[in-house]
């Protein structure tokens, strides 16, 4: 498997010759099954059970891994898989982004492939195999719906959820996860948030785990008030040179920002990727236009690198879905 690369890229190492001496990832043998049409697809395995067809997978996995199979993914550890497990997430993102359901399948796929590479290690060590993953997730999926497999009530979303994480943080407690000295606690429901999430991910699930439990603004006014009160902080703490305390403002600035998203049932994290699109392909029209212009972009004035900007938004509309993260 080639290391993390830009999209284009993994495209372009796809379609490289079999006689190349590189050795085939997990990955790309499974990719390269794929290639066939989707409809010719479709009908070699309209007969054959979803069973079947995990069964096969699970096998072809495990025996990259046997002695004898590929190279690459013998030497592969939990902690060396990380990034490549990040990098298929954000390509299923970006897959949803582009609205294409062949790329979305594909993605799927690759990511799925994580999940049973990292069951296929756990497996080889004697502490568990894709059974315990499917178990627990069924298991997991009964308990914390009490409203469809039990004689819980919950009418709305926001009952639901708040059902979830009562109950996540009833499980922690009792299964011993937060620590024996710690059982007579009251379980907190932003515990499970882990601080390897990035930033962004991390603020998001810990304003809307506290909003599950009734910790929430009454409306988009008065988050909006509060992010007027975190900018005027940091034009205060900018009048000093602590540069702690201003890094501070701004990070509860960027707080309050991820806060509003979450209220407005935006997740922060897809709306910034949509907004870093729409900036890339603007100022990528405002090099172009200085190239008909025959100049650098670094040789104009502000007013000149200004009137660029504006022409391009003007000129450049980014497609951007209409569908909120849930």
């Amino acid at each position: 498997m080639p290391p993390l690369r830009p999209k284009d890229k993994k495209r372009t190492k796809r379609r490289q010759s079999s006689s190349e001496k590189a050795p085939k990832s997990a990955r790309r043998q499974v990719l390269k099954m794929r290639k066939a049409p989707v409809g010719a697809a479709a009908k070699r395995t309209a007969n054959k059970p979803v069973g079947k067809l995990f069964e096969d997978l699970v096998a072809v996995q495990a025996r990259l891994r046997a002695p004898g199979g590929c190279p690459w993914d013998r030497e592969q550890t939990h902690l060396t898989l990380r990034t490549y497990l990040i990098e298929e997430a954000y390509e299923v993102l970006d897959a949803i982004e582009k609205g294409s359901p062949l790329e979305l399948a594909e993605e799927l796929g690759d990511l799925l492939l994580q999940v049973l590479f990292h069951a296929d290690l756990a497996s080889e060590s004697g502490a568990f195999d894709i059974s315990n993953v499917i178990i627990g997730i069924h298991n997991k999926m009964i308990r914390r719906h009490p409203h469809v497999f039990g004689t819980v009530k919950a009418e709305t979303s926001a009952e639901v959820l708040k059902n979830w994480a009562q109950l996540k943080a009833q499980e922690k407690l009792v299964s011993g996860k937060e620590g024996a000295a710690r059982q007579n606690q009251v379980p907190s429901v932003v515990e499970g948030v882990s601080r390897n999430l990035p930033a962004l991910v991390e603020a998001y699930q810990l304003t809307r785990r506290a909003a599950q439990v009734g910790f929430d603004w009454e409306d988009v006014k008065g988050i909006c008030e509060k992010l007027d009160e975190e900018v005027t902080e940091l034009l205060v703490a900018l009048e000093g040179s602590d540069s702690r305390a201003i890094e501070e403002e701004v990070g509860d600035i960027l707080f309050s920002v991820v806060n509003l998203a979450r209220f407005l049932r935006f997740d922060p994290e897809v709306t910034l990727k949509r907004s870093n699109l729409k900036f890339k392909e603007r100022f990528q029209e405002m090099e172009r236009e200085a190239s008909r212009l025959n100049v650098q972009l670094s040789e104009l004035s502000k007013e000149q690198l200004e009137e660029l900007w504006v022409a391009a938004k003007s000129k450049v509309h980014t497609q951007i879905s209409p569908e909120p993260g849930a």
